[in-house]
């Protein structure tokens, strides 16, 4: 059975006689009487069509007939304040305020322009002062409206002191509520936001847009049980309530329970559309887990969504890094380098692979990629000397360690490594003066030297020297 739709066609032709009548007005012609709100539809017609100085000339035409009606003198104000003529705007509002001054759209225009004058002080006012003078839906909305002008004059704590008394009035009113999740967050003000949404819960228990609230509260005090449990109230109430799966599959990772997390963010790709962030956030999970196939599954999918993003190339090189398949990892750091050449840890990641496979020198190029990038830090430093130690270069490895201390300030890494240079240059007695400073200066720090050369643990005269030190300590 078809419906009727006619009543939608007899709205056109009744707006498009009126329409043709204003036209015989202008024209001097014969036309029918145009009323007060015949007049109004005129207006927002032209409005609506950016036909504004039709939509001037309407409202003069009609003010002229209609010398008493404020609603039309708003519309005046409303079409000067489209036009910037500020002032003009003024002077319609200020007699439309003596003929109704109930009606709140008069204070809201008077905001828009004392906004577009940076008349901030004056608008907020203004405001404080009318909010008292109304209830219901229209105290509710001049809240909102309060709240958007504190916003806009940057006085952000204010914002969520208009949001909760908003919220305070008019418990369930939904964009309130939205808003006031940004403000909680941006100010910090989590305690205040979980005693407000609590109250409204005790009141409203099925208010789906609360419980979000009151999870991101616990959210922001790192407080992840008690915010998945309020996030899981509000998908029992809203099970299609996106934004707080995506809340609780982050709340699940900060906990470490990254099976939850992935089942959670599944069932978002289920009733969202696709986002990169999401199925990155999945191949974090199963990265985290060292399942790093799925892991890369996933971040492939992020990044045919998000092609230029090279995070996402690195790391699914990470992945196939944490496999030692060093080949399909140097495609990716590729891909990831095409698109910022000059990250640092790109290109020391990519020296990494490289060494693995047994290209010394093709790897120096990048490690001195990231010195040049980041010339200060002590990780660039040590990858690069790293990298000519384990390609043979050892007397430019000693050469380039006096720069880095010179750059990134004397580090124990570098006294380790240090000694580990001279010793395979066969100064092993001068080697075994820098290892004796450095185990006296950094004792925890010898992982680096190990980790550098493991077989420097074969030399007899280094075990005994950090047996002896290990006695005394």
């Amino acid at each position: 059975m078809s419906k009727d739709f006619s009543f939608l066609n007899e709205d056109f032709d009744d707006l498009r006689d009126l329409l043709q009548q204003f036209e015989n007005l202008r024209a001097g012609k014969s036309h029918s009487f145009l009323d007060e709100d015949s007049f109004e539809q005129i207006i927002d017609y032209y409005d609506e069509h950016d036909e504004m100085p039709t939509a001037l000339q309407a409202a003069e035409i009609a003010i002229e007939r209609f010398p008493y009606s404020a609603t039309l003198l708003l519309k005046k104000a409303n079409l000067l304040i489209e036009t910037k003529k500020y002032n003009e705007a003024l002077d319609f509002l200020e007699k439309a305020a003596v003929l109704d001054s109930n009606d709140i759209n008069l204070y809201i225009l008077q905001t828009d322009v004392y906004l577009a004058l940076s008349q901030h002080k004056k608008a907020a006012d203004l405001l404080e002062e009318k909010i008292k003078q109304f209830d219901g839906e229209d105290r509710t909305e001049l809240l909102l409206e309060l709240a958007d002008v504190y916003d806009d004059w940057e006085e952000f704590e204010k914002v969520f002191d208009c949001l909760k008394m908003a919220l305070e009035y008019d418990l369930t009113n939904e964009e309130a509520l939205h808003k006031i999740c940004f403000w909680t967050e941006f100010t910090g003000r989590n305690e205040e936001s979980i005693r407000l949404h609590t109250h409204i819960i005790e009141e409203h228990p099925f208010t789906h847009l609360a419980w979000f609230n009151l999870g991101t509260a616990y959210q922001g005090l790192k407080l992840y049980e008690k915010a998945i449990d309020a996030y899981q109230y509000a998908l029992a109430i809203d099970e299609k309530f996106d934004y707080a799966y995506r809340n609780l599959g982050d709340a699940y990772i900060r906990l470490r329970k990254y099976a939850d997390a992935i089942d959670i963010l599944q069932r978002h790709l289920e009733i969202a559309k696709p986002e990169d962030v999401i199925y990155e956030a999945i191949g974090h999970c199963y990265e985290r887990q060292r399942k790093y196939t799925q892991a890369r599954y996933y971040y492939r999918k992020a990044s045919h969504l998000s092609p230029n993003d090279d995070k996402l190339y690195y790391k699914i090189a990470v992945a196939y890094m944490m496999e030692a398949n060093w080949n399909n990892a140097v495609k990716s750091l590729q891909n990831a380098l095409k698109i910022n050449k000059t990250n640092a840890e790109y290109n020391m990641s990519m020296g990494d692979c490289l060494l693995e496979l047994g290209k010394n020198k093709e790897a120096l190029i990048f490690f001195m990629n990231a010195v040049r990038t980041r010339p200060k830090s002590v990780s660039t430093w040590s990858e690069l000397i790293r990298g000519l130690y384990i390609g043979g270069f050892l007397e430019e490895a000693l050469a380039q360690l006096v720069t880095a201390e010179e750059k990134a300030g004397r580090k124990p890494v570098f006294q380790y490594y240090r000694a580990a240079i001279l010793i395979a240059s066969g100064k092993t007695k001068e080697g075994l003066l820098h290892l004796e400073t450095a185990l006296q200066q950094a004792p925890k720090a010898l992982k680096k030297l190990v980790e550098l050369d493991p077989a420097i643990l074969q030399h007899v005269s280094v075990v005994d020297l950090i047996a002896q030190y290990r006695r005394k300590g």
